[in-house]
């Protein structure tokens, strides 16, 4: 058990364009919301356990579980252009205010990345405190042919260019430079660098957790099959 007061903030708004209600959306036999509570549950340096909707049928989704705050999202928290930091920092007042608590560290758990494991969590904890850094990110290694510098951009005529014109220096695999994109699976920050700034991202403060194996971000049907026999396979549910 942590000596230090980490509220995990489940954000699960219930708008969503591509997949409608996609946190209650399935994935091997539970709701990508459940999957979710249920991670967060299961780490031992998680306090409390916060979920923050503006929907009727979220919030009795999460209420069937014990121990897990409901807040209300307000209306002007609820667009799909709304960025994370103010729905974590009103997320994280409501929680403090009726748990009568002051935090030390926020984790944001995204409901669309239902591969996430305990480690991926508790890492990025682990590592917020043992480096004294804002902002921990659980990432995944991107694969070499979706490199930046092999990325193009087309125009309307059809016309392309290179998203960056170093790419043209690339001859051979072995001259990219690895890199990594964000898997969702955790964002692990310092209490106050979240509530006084507008994002997740410390510049010269943050660092990185690379998940092992596969990591599923929900956006289509697709990646909800996909995460679907991910999961039946790695907890051999039929």
């Amino acid at each position: 058990m942590s000596k230090y007061g980490v509220l995990a903030v489940i954000p699960a708004r219930g708008g969503s364009k591509g997949i409608p209600l996609k946190n209650l959306s399935t994935v091997a036999g539970k709701t990508l919301l459940a999957h979710t509570i249920e991670v967060a549950q299961a780490i031992p340096e998680i306090s409390d356990v916060c979920v923050s909707t503006d929907h009727a049928d979220i919030k009795a989704a999460a209420e069937a579980y014990d121990h897990v705050l409901i807040v209300d999202r307000p209306d002007d928290l609820s667009g799909d252009r709304v960025p994370d930091s103010p729905v974590l920092q009103h997320a994280t007042l409501e929680a403090e205010t009726r748990n009568n608590t002051t935090y030390d560290i926020v984790v944001m758990l995204q409901v669309t990345s239902p591969l996430r494991t305990v480690d991926d969590v508790s890492q990025s904890i682990e590592t917020l405190i043992d480096t004294g850094c804002d902002a921990v990110w659980t990432v995944s290694p991107t694969e070499l042919h979706y490199h930046p510098l092999k990325q193009l951009i087309v125009d309307e005529d059809s016309s392309m260019r290179l998203f960056d014109d170093a790419g043209l220096q690339i001859v051979a695999r072995q001259q990219l430079t690895p890199v990594y994109h964000r898997n969702g699976c955790s964002y692990a920050m310092k209490r106050d660098f979240l509530m006084q700034g507008d994002g997740l991202y410390s510049p010269g403060s943050s660092r990185a957790i690379i998940s092992e194996g596969e990591r599923v971000n929900i956006d289509t049907e697709e990646d909800l099959e996909r995460a679907d026999a991910l999961l039946r396979l790695r907890e051999n549910v039929q």
